[in-house]
């Protein structure tokens, strides 16, 4: 370079510009809704994961068959015979 004149970089604000860094109210409430979109996402996919990895833990230690009886709980095999 001639002169050793510093070139500006695009990644950094040029002199003292703080009014151009701070965010707007609009800014800020994406930003947030954004972050809560982002958690709630990550909770789905652990949640995901852990059905996955373990599907019978989900499921209720009941079925529909515990209410019958005899023939109908599926006992007609032995009725046949």
């Amino acid at each position: 370079m001639d002169g050793g004149q510093p070139v500006p970089s695009p990644l950094l604000p040029f002199g003292n510009t703080l009014s151009d860094s701070s965010m707007s109210v609009e800014q800020k409430t994406t930003f947030v809704f954004v972050i809560l979109l982002f958690i709630i996402l990550g909770v789905l996919i652990v949640r995901c994961f852990r059905i996955l990895l373990d599907p019978y833990r989900s499921m209720p230690t009941s079925t529909w068959a515990d209410g019958l009886e005899g023939l109908e709980k599926g006992q007609f095999d032995h009725a046949l015979a």
